[in-house]
């Protein structure tokens, strides 16, 4: 399959650099998302018991310097400190997509970024309208914008759902745009006042983190410094502090793998070399277990804790704000993200990859509704001064994440037969020779290697058959 065909097939093989990395990101943001669920769990456990008290007293606990603008509560410590090393990663991430990535050429990112603005866009008119038409709060139209990709892979971790690599990768390319046009939003629209002193120092910070990269500076004692200065002169502005960490993880090095010798999937004649990982891939992998097993979770403990009484469920389907976040997850992200691919595929006459079916851009379009992390931080941003507001927009999107859980759960479901086998096609390696068949069974290098594999299995079967006669013999003879 030539590179230029591979390009007109919308959720195509990956090239296998790609799918590799792929496949360690996922797997780690797979079992953050468990501690997320577990974490979800636990905080509307300690929300809704005996135990409440004791949980909003440490909540609310505030502690640090007054003086730095630092004396926070530890849910605002949570939000505002932890969730930084999410949009850290969040930004390496999108670097990467972008140099090396689904996103590094214009013909081949068109298609996932924008079913993710369609995805984003009209989940945020879908609040709009049920607001505007019920004298609702406009302020909260961008919470249910939001994917979670490492709640979305947890759910799928659960319920022992296969998808092939090309329809994770494509939901890990939404979730990296969704995360960049969050920010964005959070920068532009949920900044109500800018310190200009403290958001000078907080780019003077970012400049000389920059220069340091580039000067290929090392060691930890000299970045995680800079990066607190930076992170506290953010917080200090008024920007939103998160802002600070998708900024450094877009500054990091990120390199364009090394593909072999004349092959579109960069899988080479024989088997691949190993190049080493680049600044950015290096720190990603130091991070990203801190970001999704540490920070994401104890961000959640703190958020995911609001009252889930019979009044507050009923509230969440009468609330024109409630409503309009519940609409906006399960309807609004599955209409954006299957109508945007669907629009996109048609004028760029790409062709949707022979073996799924739009019914599976539909699932996992449902699943791209589960809106947790950011969709909660937004909620806190948008209702500053009502928090019992807040604390039932957090409900609505809880309930609207398991909503749209549920029913991408029963479409995949319905497919799953088809995704196992799918992944085990490409999992096949007969040839042993560590690298997927699917990425080498045009060459004649596989196909000698095979003769190979098959001639030393012959010749082992006739050894067996040589040896079975013996015996037989020896059975049938005299004693």
């Amino acid at each position: 399959m030539t590179q230029s065909h591979r390009r007109s097939v919308f959720l195509g093989l990956l090239p296998l650099p790609e799918r590799n990395f792929v496949a360690d990101a996922l797997r780690t943001e797979t079992v953050g998302g468990v501690l997320l669920l577990v974490a979800a769990v636990l905080a509307l456990v300690l929300a809704n018991t005996p135990l409440s008290h004791g949980y909003d007293t440490v909540r609310d606990f505030a502690f640090g310097p007054a003086a730095l603008h630092l004396h926070l509560s530890v849910a605002a410590w949570a939000t505002d400190g932890l969730l930084t090393l999410f949009f850290f990663v969040a930004g390496i991430e999108l670097k990467r997509e972008l140099v090396a990535g689904e996103l590094r050429e214009p013909s081949a990112a068109a298609l996932p970024v924008v079913a993710a603005v369609c995805g984003m866009v009209t989940p945020a008119l879908v609040y709009l309208v049920v607001n505007a038409t019920s004298g609702g709060d406009l302020k909260g139209w961008a919470v249910p914008t939001a994917t979670d990709i490492a709640f979305a892979l947890a759910v799928l971790a659960v319920i022992g759902t296969a998808l092939p690599s090309s329809l994770r990768a494509f939901l890990l390319t939404l979730a990296v745009v969704d995360d960049l046009l969050a920010i964005l939003i959070i920068a532009v629209f949920y900044t109500s006042t800018i310190h200009f002193p403290a958001l000078g120092l907080a780019v003077a910070g970012l400049v000389v983190f920059w220069v340091l990269l580039r000067r290929r500076v090392r060691g930890w004692y000299v970045y995680v410094p800079l990066a607190l200065v930076i992170w506290a002169a953010m917080h200090a502005s008024g920007m939103h502090s998160t802002i600070a960490g998708v900024a450094m993880g877009l500054m990091l090095r990120c390199d364009v793998p090394a593909t072999g010798h004349g092959s579109a999937e960069g899988s080479g004649p024989g088997p691949l070399a190993k190049t080493p990982p680049s600044q950015a891939e290096r720190v990603e992998h130091l991070v990203r277990p801190l970001s999704a097993g540490v920070a994401v979770p104890l961000f959640a403990v703190f958020a995911a804790g609001v009252s889930l009484s019979g009044g507050a469920l009923r509230g969440v389907f009468t609330s024109p704000e409630t409503l309009g976040v519940v609409l906006g997850l399960v309807v609004g992200k599955a209409v954006g993200i299957f109508g945007g691919s669907w629009l996109a595929a048609r004028f760029t006459r790409a062709e949707l990859n022979p073996e799924l079916a739009w019914a599976d851009v539909f699932a996992v379009a449902c699943l791209a509704g589960i809106g947790f992390t950011v969709s909660l931080l937004i909620g806190e941003l948008a209702f500053p001064g009502d928090p019992v507001l807040a604390a039932e927009v957090k409900a609505a999107v809880l309930v609207g994440s398991v909503i749209a859980a549920t029913v991408a759960c029963v479409l995949l479901k319905l497919r799953n037969a088809r995704y196992r086998g799918l992944c085990a096609e490409e999992e096949r390696d007969d040839d042993e020779d560590g690298i997927p068949d699917v990425y080498v069974s045009d060459r004649p290098e596989y196909h000698l290697r095979m003769a190979e594999v098959l001639e030393a299995k012959a010749a082992e079967h006739r050894r067996l058959a040589e040896l079975a006669g013996r015996v037989t013999n020896g059975d049938d003879g005299p004693a």
